[in-house]
């Protein structure tokens, strides 16, 4: 075997060369071990020192899945080394239960575990796969428009004009040019660029995850000689990339997440024949332990709205994740951002230990990369907008680019610098190099290329093309083999999963009910949701007669069973659109077929919807009143339980089938309309028009509803109840018939089979027929949801732009939109720091107004109590903030630096607060929180806006009343200066990836605050969180600006470079418990501070070394650091500290007589008064609205389609009582669009509402009473449109053109009244609940009850007493009632063939003298009077009559009109005392009534429609000590 191969086998003692590698197991003892791996790299022993002295320090994470998989080490050994040990075994004398062996014991050591591992691997001859990549050639372009603009409704209106200019705007740009490397089994690359320049394309395009990107022909990406389309198809497992963005099933923990990801991918071929289960056990508790995992096994996950672990532990799970999955080849994306500085540290460490023992391969984009991180890293590429500027050795980057002429600042890291040559305004040339280097892309890829450094580059590729011939049947033969070994059975021999499918489907159901049972309280909120709507349904129609006059009410309830049964299912859409992104990446991960989870969902929900359906079925069914016959019984329910699972499977299939969740629930809508209308209840098969009627014959709820209708009525005979006439029984056995379908003359009874055909066209006999079709149905949808879910379960990726407003799109874009032209970037770049417009910031900054005022705190102490357990998160905090000066606030994780900001600027929301803040000695007052300015780490901003618009929003109700309206505007222009803005000042704030990109978010955020001239000083939280390092330094540099101008600032800083910290004044530094460690200045290069700390005992800090990681390794940050000392003890006793306390006496002393700064409004809470508030928010908003076309029209479309669905399915109805019925049931139809308007709204108002909450109402920028009067009035307008249009679609094509224009009218003033109504009803629900989902839930509960209960289904008469209520207060009562009364009252009514009572007249008279008695007291009329035999009698003479059934009446429209605006009004009143009184008032301690009234809210919240599943027991925690034990002395 060549020493060459990629694949080791330790089994065969033929392997001498591979033998001869295995130094771990023949080395004379741990230290010596450790030196035979690294040789004389101290930096790389020092990285198993860290490791080995705190077991649970997380950095070896990914090494200890890795080597648990079989991978033997790769190691860098100098042929000299090789044989000249003396082999000895370092781990004589470690028994197979030593404690430092198993992962929960304190005594873990998990170097000596992994070397125990790899020697079990070596004794059982488990092979692994190891492989670099290389690429050659490497183009990647995309295709996209030069210039995106902001859509609005105009746009709608103009589309025919604008047709060809979308189509004539796409351009294909150049992200990656030319790429040329090769990175070897065992190294780590760096990946160095600014945001845009194209690393994350390089790192999936590495990975083969070029979706949505086009990679030219002539590019070449190999593994060892395998090309990527192979290895991405049969080993994609082994290169995996891991995005910046942490998903995960939120319900799942922490331990059943990644338990999963280790029995996904457990090879068959395990040590010592471990069962698999054990096996992936005590690899995930490995893992954890490593990873600092252990303590949140229990825990879940959990995401933004699901409360679980920190951000920074799920973004460990996500390494810990992908670290199980066992790939050699990882990429990883950014994968640092939201750790602390020493998590990152050591998470790089734990890549560089598996890089050297398991000759692992890693390339690695990070932001802000401390020279520790850098110096682990083997090789550097450095991008410039998608130019490959340098690739090579990390060690030589920087001499290179010094070379080239730049200059390297004192303290400035290696991937600070190597990042800032691609910045124009942070670059600095070296004396007399200023004309001579590269200063464009272009020119820094010629001297690239010409360049020694790539010379030797392509000479290392070729070398290493010729090592790996490219598609070599040896390689990838081998690579096959050892693949195979470790699959389980029935796998084919290229697939790239370890398990079979039935095994993949078995893990992913056990999955799912592992997520049931840890969100139980959804299932049981719905379970219980289904039980309250049987009971409320079933006894609507308790104690209905078994007699004619109840075959509508039979037709009904049985209507409401199947619709429900079937239309539960929508709510998967939304379930399967979250856990899509998780599904794609664990399929990029190998763990699964996409549609071995699409099986396992469908497995899973099987039970769980049968169990769920037993509730509702059982009591809607018997206390409905339907047949008690146990046969009719369980068919009845077999019916409705598969119209479920067809239904179900239906809506799988159009998640699956779509790209987005709009698309799907848009369609959804329709199809749930087409379903209602064409079941066969609202309108009969032979009432459909010939154009929408072979909707029926494809409606799987249809054939349902026919089933069970006719397995109710079959052979049953019902006692007539309306006899005509009532006295022909005793005159003859012909003389009388039934007013029912299907009667029979001289029958007292009524066949059920012959009503159900004549009324409905049903036949008993198509029962199981039908059965059959939803059999087909659901095997149909089921299998094309299987194939879609494994064929579209993969997103496109996209590029980052900007997007500007029609007619304001930069001169910049416009002259030149060819980005090739880079010379012309580069000078507007370089222009933009000359000394003009350096003569221009001056005179913005100057526009900033002189502070004087002091913001003080002393012994500020936070308590609050977490699940009956008292914590204290502040602990006696003091300090201050001058104007002028910038003050750090930084801290371990965990030690309140957010929280103590929070506290200071007045937003807190619970907990109890003492010690004193004040200003200028006295206490604060109602405008504090409107002076300060205060930066949130979350960029918040409304996403139609543009940038100058929010600067401008923020200074018009920030700035006081005083100020003209014309100096707010000229102060947004000098913000905008300031900020360098300029080019973007009229881009869109739009979304991540297609608006402002990550740092012009963050400027804005800034700049919002600017506007808002800050009377006192600015809090900024982490200012520079998720920025590259150029990006930070530009925002503190403009911090330290402000400062110089007066401004006084405290920001809070995660870890800053050496030359960021150098930037602050002065430093509040806490420590765990919210304590103080240091409150003072920071001096020159730091010294004031590493005076103190070395003063007290700490080691001094190198002259290299950054005071900033000084100071955090000293107190002992990180998740294994250990302070040196008890620091804020320390501190306490300091003479530093009692200066603190001297400092802040003189200042209230001398502050005390001093008048506040403000405007002649001071002490006023909002700036502006109500009216200018309402104005400025209700501009706001009608702009939001009409920047958000897809908003106002797919409300358009929606009540346009519907209204002509329905009208042209009830189209000119006849004037019989079945077409009285059907025109009464087109308005019934039309009200169901309630629910879907409802779902739209709501939405919106939490966009809105999250941007005022968070951001808006704790600045004071306006008042909430301000914010909800906007939102309302803004609705109607469009509201009123949509009924407009509604009316012309429905009212003419139903009803036609010949009624009166006071009914015409009246008719139009309902529909606007619906609409207003459910606006308004819309708002009341979501202006106090958290989230549209719940709200929406409630929304769809209140809607079902008011529809049931507003006469169409249920006539009031023949409701229960208890029920009338209901049906009283339903406002659908008064507007179906309204609507029905203008339009059907007065019509004359002409009875079908079918609807008449046709009997005989007794001998001698005539048919109108028989029934000249009846007609007298009866409400119908006789068509034939003077024939002797075959009478007509119609039972409806005109439309009132029929309306009269259902309490409606013509005389009663006016005052159902009235009353449809009264609960408007109360829509109205009661949002505002419900925002006012659960989001606005101040409770007390536990909350009281808010927080009772929350949870009721909550519970209610979640029974809606919902039917999720039911919980199923799962096995919890680690096993017993004793099992855990036997685990490992199984492996070892």
């Amino acid at each position: 075997m060549s020493t060459r191969s990629s694949l080791s086998s330790d089994s065969s003692s033929e392997a001498s060369e591979t033998q001869e590698r295995i130094h771990a197991i023949q080395t004379p003892g741990l230290d010596q071990a450790q030196q035979e791996y690294f040789g004389n790299d101290d930096r790389h022993a020092d990285i198993i020192r860290t490791f080995t002295r705190d077991e649970d320090r997380p950095a070896l994470a990914h090494l200890a899945s890795l080597l648990t998989r079989g991978e033997t080490r790769r190691t860098r050994e100098s042929a000299t080394r090789q044989g000249t040990l003396e082999r000895k075994d370092t781990l004589a004398g470690i028994e197979e239960d030593d404690p430092v062996l198993d992962p929960g014991s304190s005594q873990f050591d998990f170097y000596k575990w992994v070397r125990m591992f790899m020697h079990q691997m070596e004794t059982d001859g488990i092979k692994h796969r190891r492989a670099g990549f290389s690429f050659k050639n490497l183009t990647v372009t995309g295709t996209g428009s030069s210039i995106h603009l902001q859509e609005d409704l105009s746009d709608v209106y103009m589309a025919p004009v604008r047709i060809f200019e979308k189509s004539g705007n796409k351009q294909e740009k150049k992200i990656l040019r030319d790429f040329n490397g090769v990175l070897k089994h065992g190294e780590m690359l760096i990946v160095l660029g600014k945001p845009g320049s194209g690393c994350t394309t390089f790192l999936k395009t590495m990975t083969g995850e070029t979706r949505g990107l086009n990679v030219a022909k002539e590019s070449v990406v190999h593994y060892n000689g395998i090309p990527q389309d192979i290895y991405k198809k049969e080993l994609r497992g082994d290169v995996t990339y891991n995005a910046e963005t942490d998903q995960h099933f939120p319900h799942l923990t922490v331990g059943e997440t990644l338990e999963f990801a280790a029995k996904a991918r457990t090879p068959s071929n395990r040590v010592r024949g471990l069962s698999r289960n054990d096996f992936a056990k005590h690899v995930t508790q490995v893992v954890m332990t490593i990873f600092g995992l252990s303590h949140t096994y229990n825990t879940k996950v959990g995401n933004d709205y699901v409360r679980g672990v920190s951000g920074g532990e799920r973004k460990r799970v996500s390494i810990a994740e992908m670290a199980l999955s066992g790939s050699p080849i990882c990429c990883w994306d950014n994968s640092t951002r939201g750790l602390d500085a020493a998590t990152a540290l050591e998470f790089t460490k734990a890549l560089r230990i598996m890089a050297n023992i398991g000759g692992a391969t890693q390339a690695v984009a990070i932001y802000q990369a401390s020279q520790a991180i850098y110096d682990l890293f083997d090789k550097a590429i450095v991008l410039y907008e998608g130019r490959q500027i340098y690739y090579g050795p990390a060690g030589e980057a920087r001499a290179y680019f010094e070379a080239m002429g730049y200059h390297c600042p004192a303290r400035q890291t290696t991937g600070d610098f190597l990042t800032s040559v691609t910045n124009p305004s942070e670059r600095r040339a070296k004396e007399g190099f200023e004309d001579k280097v590269p200063r464009t892309p272009d020119e820094f890829e010629k001297y690239w290329r010409a360049s020694e450094n790539c010379k030797r580059g392509l000479a290392e590729m070729e070398e290493h093309e010729g090592d790996y011939p490219i598609g070599a049947d040896g390689t990838i033969g081998t690579f096959r083999d050892a693949q195979h070994e470790a699959q389980a059975k029935h796998v084919r021999r290229k697939s790239p999963y370890m398990i079979s499918i039935p095994m993949q489907i078995k893990l992913c159901t056990t999955r799912a009910y592992q997520r049931l049972w840890n969100d139980k309280t959804s299932t049981i909120t719905i379970i219980g949701s289904q039980i309250i709507m049987s009971l409320i349904i079933g006894s609507i129609f308790y104690g209905t007669p078994n007699s004619t006059a109840a075959f509508f009410s039979k037709g009904s309830i049985l209507f409401f069973a199947i619709l429900l049964a079937g239309l539960n299912a929508i709510t998967e859409i939304n379930g399967l659109y979250e856990q899509r992104p998780i599904v794609e990446r664990h399929v990029n991960f190998a763990f699964y077929h996409a549609f071995s989870e699409a099986i396992a969902g469908i497995v899973s929900d099987i039970p769980i919807k049968f169990i769920t359906s037993v509730f509702f079925n059982i009591i809607l069914y018997f206390l409905g009143g339907l047949d008690y016959d146990a046969g009719k019984f369980f068919f009845f329910y077999l019916i409705t339980f598969m119209t479920g699972l067809v239904m179900s499977a239906i809506f799988r299939t159009l998640a699956a089938a779509t790209k987005n969740i709009a698309t799907a629930l848009a369609i959804a809508g329709v199809m749930i309309l087409a379903i209602v209308v064409y079941t066969g209840f609202t309108i009969q098969r032979k009432y459909m028009h010939p154009w929408f009627k072979w909707i029926s014959w494809i409606n799987p709820v249809a054939y349902g509803y026919e089933c069970i209708l006719a397995s109710q009525v079959h052979g049953v005979r019902y006692d007539c109840s309306t006899l005509v006439p009532p006295y022909g029984v005793d005159v003859g056995p012909n003389n009388f018939a039934c007013a029912v379908q299907g009667a029979v003359a001289g029958e007292t009874t009524v066949s059920g089979d012959a009503w159900m055909n004549t009324q409905y066209g049903y036949s008993f006999s198509h029962v199981w027929r039908n059965f059959g079709f939803l059999v087909a149905f659901l095997l149909f949808f089921w299998a094309v949801y299987i194939a879609a879910t494994e064929l579209n379960f993969a997103s496109a990726s996209s590029g980052e732009f900007l997007i500007f407003r029609r007619g304001h799109v930069p001169s910049y874009l416009t002259d030149s939109p060819d980005e090739e032209n880079p010379q012309a970037v580069e000078a507007k770049q370089i222009q933009s720091v000359s000394s003009d417009d350096k003569t221009k910031d001056d005179e913005a900054l100057n526009a900033i107004p002189a502070q004087k005022d002091i913001f003080t705190w002393r012994d500020v102490v936070y308590d609050i109590e977490i699940k009956g357990e008292p914590r204290r998160l502040l602990d006696h905090v003091s300090g201050w903030v001058k104007p002028g000066t910038l003050t750090a606030l930084m801290g371990v994780s965990g030690a309140g630096k957010t929280t103590l900001l929070d506290v200071l600027a007045q937003r807190t929301t619970m907990g109890v607060i003492t010690g004193d803040m004040l200003v200028n000695g006295k206490p604060l007052d109602a405008s504090f929180q409107r002076k300060t300015g205060y930066v949130q780490q979350q960029d918040l901003h409304l996403e139609t806006t543009t940038v100058r618009e929010a600067l401008r929003f923020s200074a018009m109700l920030r700035q006081p009343k005083s100020t003209p309206k014309e100096e707010k505007l000229a102060y947004v222009e000098d913000v905008i200066k300031m900020l360098h803005m300029e080019d973007f000042s009229e881009a869109v704030v739009g979304n991540p990836g297609s608006g402002l990109n990550v740092e012009q978010r963050k400027l804005l955020t800034i700049g919002v605050e600017l506007a808002a001239k800050p009377a006192l000083l600015l809090f900024l939280d982490e200012p520079t969180s998720g920025l590259d390092s150029q990006s930070s330094w530009g925002i503190v540099a403009f911090l330290r600006t402000l400062a110089d101008n007066g401004q006084a600032v405290l920001a809070t800083i995660h870890q800053p470079s050496a030359i960021l910290f150098q930037e602050f004044d002065r430093l509040l530094f806490l420590a765990k418990g919210g304590k103080t460690v240091y409150f003072g200045d920071i001096g020159h290069n730091s010294r004031t501070l590493l005076d103190y700390f070395e003063g007290n005992g700490a080691r001094s800090c190198g002259s290299e070394e950054n005071p900033a990681e000084f100071m955090l390794e000293t107190v002992g940050a990180g998740p294994g650091g250990k302070p040196t000392a008890d620091w804020p003890a320390i501190w306490k006793e300091s003479p530093q500290s009692k200066g603190v306390q001297e400092e802040l006496d003189r200042i209230h002393a001398e502050k005390a007589k001093e008048p506040p700064a403000g405007d002649s409004n001071t002490n006023a809470e909002f700036a502006m008064p109500l009216s200018a508030q309402i104005k400025e928010t209700v501009y706001r908003v009608f702009q939001q609205y009409w920047r958000t076309p897809g908003y106002v029209m797919g409300k358009i479309i929606l009540c346009v389609a519907s209204s002509l669905f329905v009208g042209f399915s009830f189209f000119q109805p006849a004037d019989s009582s079945t077409g009285l019925q059907n025109s009464l049931f087109s308005l019934f139809m039309l009200v169901t669009t309630f629910s879907t308007l409802v779902q739209q709204i709501m939405p919106r108002f939490v966009l809105q509402r999250s941007l005022y909450e968070v951001r808006e109402r704790p600045s004071k920028a306006y008042s909430w009473s301000a914010f909800l009067i906007a939102n309302i009035i803004v609705e109607i307008p469009y509201q009123i449109i949509v009924a407009i249009l509604v009316w012309a679609c429905l009212y003419f094509p139903v009803f036609g053109t010949n009624q009166s224009s006071e009914r015409q009218g009246l008719f139009l003033l309902f529909s606007i009244q619906f609409q207003i109504f459910t606006s308004t009803f819309a708002h009341m629900l979501i202006a106090a609940l958290p989230d549209a989902e719940t709200a929406g839930n409630i929304a769809t509960t209140l809607f079902s009850l008011m529809l049931t209960f507003n006469g169409v289904l249920q006539p009031p008469s023949a409701l229960p007493g208890f029920w009338l209520f209901m049906w009283r207060v339903s406002p659908l009562t008064y507007i179906v009632g309204g609507l029905a009364a203008t339009t059907i009252s007065g019509r004359q009514v002409t009875c079908s063939q079918d609807e008449l009572a046709i009997f005989d007249a007794p001998n001698g008279q005539t048919c109108g003298q028989y029934l000249e008695q009846y007609l007298t007291q009866a409400p119908g009329q006789l068509y034939n009077p003077d024939a002797t035999n075959g009478c007509e009698y119609c039972s409806l003479s005109n439309g009132d009559q029929f309306l009269a059934a259902s309490s409606i009446y013509y005389d009663q429209r006016w005052r159902n009109f009235g009353i449809g605006w009264a609960y408007i009004g109360f829509n109205i009143m009661a949002a505002i005392a419900l925002y006012w009184f659960f989001r606005v008032r101040k409770r007390g301690g536990g909350g009281g009534a808010k927080a009772t009234l929350g949870k009721v809210f909550w519970y209610i919240g979640r029974a809606g429609w919902y039917v999720r599943h039911m919980f199923v027991r799962h096995g919890e925690g680690y096993k017993e000590d004793e099992k855990r034990k036997g685990v490992n002395d199984k492996i070892f």
